[in-house]
């Protein structure tokens, strides 16, 4: 026997669906797209800025993120780096990266997340990522150990393309 559906108990679903919104899986992060450096913000003390990165964030299929970044570097030479992690703080393969063989992310909250690679075990650099409210900017504080020894911490604004 198939009972009637009735018009208040459709508008008592519908009102719980709006009321509680998306879940957290089904909030899309706000790093996802194609972000290209604004050199003239960024603030480089390891060395000269690029001449140009691009990174893309796209979402991977358990539940992490797959990034590729392309970057053209003061000299001319091009660079690409990979890797595919989940926001676990679990160890990952990243490829292209001569100082670091492997990368973990941890979210901090919905607009920020931090990367750390490691090499044999030790962390080289970090990265600490903040998307702006917006969604247009985000913002990334690199940190690490440059060649001659001495600590850096370069500030990469990247504006979403």
């Amino acid at each position: 026997m198939q009972l009637p559906i009735r018009r208040s108990h459709l508008l008592v679903a519908a009102t719980i669906l709006v009321i509680s919104g998306p879940s957290p899986a089904q909030t899309q992060d706000p790093a996802v797209g194609t972000w290209v450096l604004n050199v003239a913000k960024s603030k480089y003390n390891s060395g000269p800025p690029p001449k140009s990165l691009t990174v893309t964030f796209k979402p991977s299929s358990a539940g992490g993120m797959t990034v590729v970044s392309e970057s053209v570097d003061a000299t001319g030479g091009t660079v690409r780096t990979e890797y595919t992690a989940n926001y676990d703080g679990k160890d990952y393969p990243l490829k292209g990266v001569p100082i670091a063989d492997v990368v973990s992310l941890k979210r901090i909250d919905a607009r920020s997340s931090e990367r750390t690679d490691k090499r044999s075990g030790r962390v080289v650099q970090t990265f600490a990522r903040s998307v702006s409210p917006d969604g247009r900017t985000m913002t990334v504080t690199h940190k690490g150990t440059g060649a001659d020894g001495k600590p850096f911490t370069n500030t990469l604004v990247l504006v979403k393309k």
